[in-house]
């Protein structure tokens, strides 16, 4: 057994209330980006977490990594919703459109906007969680195109747009007031989006690299 191998066995794994502290400031940072924005001061996300400040700087050493942690951690509970909506069996519009009513409820819209105004949106957490989300929307797209339930002329550049859009609160209204009304919008999207399609589209599918070269 080598001195590495047996270092590294030897390692202290995280206690269990320092995890517990870790996720209730990410969850309290949370609800506190998505209410105020990225600017919120970390002292206020430390009280509503119930933590001290030396606990919130012990975790994340800038606001940049706390950012790129609640980011991550909603992009990853999203995946979550996708895996599930891929889990079921039947009705696969059924599935997409439960993942996109659930991907709103993560509030996904208002938090992903910090990413490209805070710091390098290129970081390879970042990139995993995203590329882990088209993947799996892709899947769900194509099952419901395969079942003859989708139109054949939308992508998933289309879909992450319109979700991004109708769920984000137009200028003066709060995003926590928008909650009443954002699945009705969606709903109507979705609708949309079913086959047969009533018109045709102007242009081509749009992809999400068509969104990152644009």
């Amino acid at each position: 057994m080598t001195a590495t191998t047996t270092a590294q066995r030897k390692a202290p794994r995280p206690r269990a209330d320092a995890l517990r502290n870790r996720e209730r400031i990410v969850t309290a940072a949370r609800e506190m980006f998505t209410e105020f924005g990225p600017d919120v001061p970390l002292d206020e996300i430390a009280r509503r977490a119930g933590v001290g400040n030396a606990t919130v700087y012990r975790n994340f050493p800038d606001r940049d990594a706390l950012i790129r942690e609640v980011v991550c951690s909603v992009m990853d509970r999203t995946s979550e919703a996708a895996e599930l909506a891929l889990a079921e069996t039947g009705d696969a519009f059924g599935a997409l459109e439960r993942f996109v009513h659930a991907s709103a409820d993560e509030r996904i819209t208002a938090l992903c906007p910090m990413v490209q105004s805070t710091f390098d949106q290129y970081h390879p957490d970042l990139v995993a969680s995203r590329e882990r989300i088209e993947q799996l929307v892709e899947q769900l797209m194509d099952r419901a195109r395969t079942a003859g339930q989708l139109r054949t002329d939308v992508s998933v550049g289309d879909l992450m747009v319109a979700v991004a859009q109708l769920s984000r609160p137009p200028a003066g209204v709060g995003c926590l007031t928008l909650d009443g009304f954002v699945h009705r919008t969606l709903q109507l999207f979705l609708d949309g989006l079913r086959a047969p399609a009533r018109s045709d589209l102007p242009g081509a599918a749009l992809t999400m690299e068509d969104l990152r070269q644009a």
